[in-house]
């Protein structure tokens, strides 16, 4: 996997030190419980499907706002009530990418979501909260085009 740095590293270190599933889904869950709805400042429903997670079925979306300082800040939906995988990932993703600066954000490997979920998680479910990774690179690339 990628070398992750900063305070996504920090994560992924304090998740591998709980190899036990039931313990790691302890923390999920509390990373899920400390999920915060987008603002309305930054969008209200019904939601533009372009910012929708493709293959996400807890229906997820997801914002990025360009900083006075050029770093970003993410906004997360999870539509699904159930969602609770989707809010711990956002959550995360939030908490260890928002303030970076896109070209950093860019380099985050989907990979990471195998790293934090271990076998707690589907194929399907897997394969959402990937493209949850993959739409927030792509918003951090489209502000570095928008920024060159």
């Amino acid at each position: 996997m990628t070398t992750q740095t900063g305070k996504l590293a920090e994560v992924l270190e304090t998740l591998a030190m709980f190899p036990d599933p039931s313990e790691r889904a302890q923390i999920l869950l509390s990373f899920a419980d400390k999920f915060t709805e987008v603002p309305p400042e930054i969008a209200t429903r019904p939601f533009s499907q372009a910012h929708q997670v493709p293959q996400c079925e807890s229906d997820a979306y997801v914002w990025a706002r360009v900083q006075p300082n050029d770093t970003l800040k993410f906004y997360f939906a999870v539509e699904n009530p159930s969602g609770v995988s989707a809010k711990a990932l956002a959550t995360i993703l939030d908490q260890a990418l928002s303030g970076l600066p896109p070209e950093q954000v860019v380099e985050v490997s989907p990979e990471i979501v195998e790293a934090i979920f271990r076998e707690n998680i589907s194929m399907g479910k897997g394969l959402g909260l990937r493209s949850m990774v993959l739409a927030v690179q792509a918003l951090a690339r489209q502000a570095l085009k928008e920024k060159n």
